[in-house]
C-alpha cells in the first residue's frame, strides 16, 4: 500500500497536535537514543532531534514515499531508516521510543509492545498514541459500504476493525505488567474542517488508503462518491465548517530500575 505524504500532511495542524500532547508527558532529560516508530514524513521526528540535541534520533517507517519526504529534514543527530515496525527491536541504548498514529497498522502490536518494553533498559520511556475512532461514523460507514453487495466481492477482508487497537486501560495494564510506571488517557478532539467533503479528504490520507489500494482507479472513484454521500449526512456542514470528532488513545510508560 503506497502512502501520499502530501495528502497525509494536508491536515497537519490537527494531525500534529496529539503528537505534542503525547511527547509532553515524556520527562527524559538526556537520552542516548530516541526512536520514532512510524515516523511518516519526518517533520515531527525532527522536533525530537531539536528537543534532545545530544541524542541519536532515528525515524523508522516502512513507506518509501514517506521516507523520501523525511530525508529533506535529515542531518545532524537525525536519521531515517526503512523497516517494518513489526521487525524492530530496541538497541541497548534506546532511552525513548515514540510511536504516533502508527500501531493501528501493525497486527498484534500489543504483543510486540510487551516485547519492546521487556527489551528496553531501566529508566527508558515508551510513548504511544493510536486513533480510537474505529466505531465512529467515518469508519463504520466505510465498513458498511465495503460490505454491501456492490463492493463486498472486491473488498472482503480489506478493512480491519475488530481488535485493531486497545482501550486506554489495555495499554495501561500491559505497561504496568512490564514493570513500568505508566499513564494512559483518551482525548476527543473536535476538529473543525473546511471545504467540500472535508471528512472524505481527511480519511483519504489514512483510513481509506486500503480501499484505494485494492480498487482500480475508476472503481475507487465510484466507491468514494458513494462514501462521500454517506459522510455528508453523518457530518453535515455548519456555519463555521464541518465538526469532525476524533478520539485518540494515549499511553506513556517509564521502565523501573
Amino acid at each position: 500500500m503506497q502512502w501520499d505524504a502530501a495528502k497525509y500532511r494536508q491536515f497537519g495542524d490537527y494531525r500534529d497536535r496529539p503528537f505534542f500532547d503525547l511527547t509532553a508527558r515524556i520527562r527524559a532529560e538526556a537520552p542516548r537514543r530516541v526512536v520514532d516508530l512510524g515516523c511518516g514524513p519526518g517533520n515531527l521526528t525532527a522536533t525530537l532531534a531539536a528537543r534532545w540535541p545530544g541524542a541519536a534520533v532515528e525515524g523508522v517507517d516502512s513507506s518509501a514515499e514517506m521516507l523520501e519526504k523525511a530525508e529533506t529534514v535529515a542531518g545532524g543527530n537525525l536519521g531515517f531508516r526503512q523497516a517494518d515496525i513489526a521487525d524492530w527491536m530496541p538497541a541497548p541504548d534506546t532511552d525513548v521510543v515514540v510511536t504516533n498514529a502508527a500501531l493501528q497498522w501493525v497486527p498484534g502490536h500489543r504483543q510486540l509492545l510487551a516485547g519492546w518494553l521487556e527489551a528496553l533498559p531501566a529508566g527508558a520511556w515508551f510513548a504511544l498514541q493510536v486513533p480510537g475512532n474505529f466505531d465512529a461514523p467515518s469508519h463504520a460507514l466505510m465498513r458498511e459500504l465495503a460490505a454491501s453487495p456492490e463492493w463486498s466481492g472486491r473488498l472482503s477482508g480489506v478493512l480491519r476493525h475488530d481488535d485493531v487497537v486497545g482501550e486506554p486501560a489495555d495499554y495501561l495494564q500491559l505497561m504496568l505488567d512490564a514493570g513500568c510506571d505508566a499513564d494512559a488517557w483518551e482525548t476527543t478532539y473536535l476538529q473543525l474542517l473546511q471545504g467540500p467533503d472535508p471528512v472524505l479528504e481527511w480519511v483519504r490520507g489514512t483510513g481509506l488508503r486500503p480501499v484505494l489500494a485494492a480498487l482500480p482507479a475508476e472503481e475507487a472513484r465510484s466507491f468514494e462518491a458513494d462514501y462521500a454521500r454517506l459522510l455528508r449526512r453523518a457530518y453535515p456542514a455548519g456555519r463555521h465548517g464541518t465538526i469532525f470528532p476524533f478520539r485518540r488513545v494515549f499511553a506513556v510508560a517509564q521502565k523501573r530500575g
